[in-house]
């Protein structure tokens, strides 16, 4: 059975921002799952994305939106899966509004995770 991986758990975002990479094993598919408890701010919006990356250095986003996620403006859980196209993986945000506050954890589940 695959474990179930925290990529962000902590402060809540207020800024744009991104997750510790994790390595993941390549070709595979991993499931994220975004639960935003609290939100809060004058139009407050989240965007989240999954990033690639073999040398931990040089990031890519899957062309278009494929790894992407719809803006985040209210409390709710999300989650998509995704075909593995690098050695290592991380959850970056993109956050607008006015004093705009996401209390959220995201989770990867569906492999094994190779090291943290």
């Amino acid at each position: 059975m695959a474990d179930q991986t925290t990529l962000y758990s902590g402060n809540p975002i207020t800024a744009s921002g991104s997750s510790t990479p994790v390595a993941v094993p390549l070709g595979s598919t991993v499931a994220v799952t975004i639960n935003a408890t609290t939100v809060s701010g004058t139009t407050p919006s989240a965007t989240f994305e999954v990033q690639w990356s073999h040398d931990g250095v040089n990031w890519a986003s899957a062309d278009g939106t494929a790894d992407s996620f719809a803006a985040i403006t209210a409390a709710k859980s999300v989650a998509r899966s995704f075909t593995v196209k690098g050695t290592l993986l991380r959850l970056v945000w993109t956050v607008s509004g006015t004093t705009p506050s996401f209390t959220t954890t995201a989770y990867l589940s569906g492999v094994r995770v190779l090291s943290t």
